[in-house]
């Protein structure tokens, strides 16, 4: 494999892209220009970073509403932040984009042995704990001292996902539960013990307990190989379904929510229900 100084005619044309990418790249640097927009100019990686995870999240609505004109443009608005912060990085004499796509080929290459080397055919769980065990390999030789169990699990992660993360780093090691009915008890246990902090306890405590909680369902959540963010979305987009279902029906009765109560939406929310089991899936 290349190391990443090690340019060759093909890395050239892969780094290069073409003239759109190489356009996209002309606009970012003009906008930072020293004439160019003042509010790029003003921009730093930390005033940048809630832009990137606000981009990503609407990249991934645009996959979970199965809108592919919008998933277009999100991904162009996804990529305009790569390109962002690179620019700062090469102004800042750290890095340039060139860099940022040799260095992610060098890594899809040397995390998959079994297609660009001569390495065994695996089947997908094989693959999995071969990545795992190279991106430890590489976090191990990329530090000058022992690095702990869950270093290296980003702090701006949507918490649901970082739960999930930390507990597989900790799994690796031999510290989770074996089976599904051992995260249940420990469902039901910090349940009941959020139950008491909401009677007795302050509502710091209470803040503490709800945590402890939501871990739990994180770890349910993992050991049934779900996807809690996924799954959260989901939940959220059939709420949003079912309040505007309960609000089209009362405005066919010449109603409005703020004029009904919570014994006729919930009448109404159950009548939601009961027609999308009806309809074909």
């Amino acid at each position: 494999m290349k190391p990443l100084d090690d340019r060759t005619a093909s890395d050239t044309l892969v780094l290069n892209g073409d003239a759109r990418m190489e356009r996209l790249t002309e606009i970012m640097a003009r906008l930072r220009a020293p004439d160019g927009c003042p509010w790029d100019r003003e921009q730093d990686f930390a005033s940048i970073a809630p832009y990137t995870m606000e981009e990503a999240a609407e990249v991934a609505d645009a996959i979970a509403r199965n809108d592919m004109p919008d998933l277009r443009d999100e991904l162009g608005d996804l990529l305009l932040q790569v390109v962002y912060h690179a620019q700062m990085a090469d102004e800042s004499g750290h890095f340039a984009l060139p860099d940022v796509i040799r260095a992610i080929c060098d890594k899809m290459v040397r995390r998959h042995p079994h297609v660009f080397a001569d390495a065994p055919g695996r089947d997908a769980t094989e693959q999995t704990v071969d990545w795992e065990r190279i991106k430890a390999e590489e976090r191990a030789a990329s530090d000058k001292g022992e690095r702990r169990t869950l270093d290296g699990v980003a702090l701006g992660l949507p918490a649901l996902t970082r739960a999930v993360k930390l507990q597989n780093r900790a799994a690796r090691v031999g510290f989770d539960w074996p089976e599904v009915g051992d995260v249940l008890d420990k469902l039901q246990e910090e349940s009941a013990e959020l139950v008491e902090a909401r009677d007795t306890l302050t509502h710091d405590d209470q803040v503490e307990e709800f945590g402890d909680l939501m871990f739990v369902m994180a770890n349910l959540a993992r050991h049934l190989k779900i996807d809690p963010e996924a799954a959260l979305r989901g939940a959220n987009a059939k709420f949003e379904r079912r309040f505007r279902w309960i609000e089209d029906a009362l405005a066919a009765e010449g109603s409005h929510v703020n004029q009904s109560d919570l014994a006729r939406m919930d009448a109404l929310w159950n009548l939601a229900k009961a027609e999308e089991r009806k309809s074909p899936s």
